[in-house]
């Protein structure tokens, strides 16, 4: 049998979820990228931390669902796989544009980007496709991709923060220490490393720092 891989185009409706409202008043604009097995009106919960008058809170959905192990009664989803990645990603990269050209954030707002665990390939390849500026971006215990290089940061003139937890059980020294060095290579002296006690997890405490 002689199978053929054939390729198409169309037209899909994606959901994001949103937390408090952007007034005169907000400060910060949040865009957070969940990690894998979450839906994004879920992830929300971990910023509710923040000062709802002065945060504004925007939350992208992973497009690919599935019903999770082991019992297959709860759904999450899932950003990207191995599997036909290129496309996939600049799917993302599109769906991204379409939630920014929706959202219209005022120049004037300080706009924050926050990825975790799978979140963060996301959103550094976003950053780096597109040389979206913003003040702080938030590498939340997760993998940089092995694709960027420095150039694709030469743009970039806000802080970058990678954080993560000492027990996380995704994690072991070499894993860290290559995350490290990646995260160097490409942000030199606007990046902090913050490490917490703690498991794979979002540290709700410490990003109530950030702001």
């Amino acid at each position: 049998m002689n199978s053929t891989e054939k390729e198409i185009s169309y037209t899909i409706t994606n959901s994001y979820s949103t937390l408090n409202e952007l007034t005169s008043s907000t400060k910060n604009v949040w865009f957070v990228c969940h990690g894998m097995g979450y839906l994004s009106r879920y992830f929300l919960k971990y910023f509710k931390v923040l000062n709802a008058n002065e945060n504004y809170i925007i939350a992208p959905q992973a497009q690919s669902k599935y019903y999770m192990p082991p019992k297959f009664k709860h759904v999450g989803a899932s950003w990207l796989t191995r599997e036909n990645t290129i496309a996939e990603t600049k799917n993302v990269m599109t769906y991204f544009d379409s939630v920014f050209e929706v959202e219209q954030i005022p120049e004037e707002k300080n706009l924050i980007i926050l990825g975790y665990s799978q979140g963060v390939s996301v959103a550094m390849r976003y950053l780096a496709k597109r040389q979206l500026q913003c003040s702080q971006l938030i590498l939340h215990s997760g993998g940089i991709p092995v694709e960027l290089v420095p150039t694709d940061f030469d743009y970039f003139t806000g802080k970058t923060k990678l954080i993560y937890g000492t027990n996380d059980e995704f994690l072991n020294e070499e894993r860290i220490q290559q995350e490290r060095s990646k995260a160097e290579k490409l942000f030199g002296n606007n990046l902090d490393i913050i490490s917490f006690e703690g498991i794979h997890e979002v540290n709700t405490k410490l990003i109530s720092t950030f702001v």
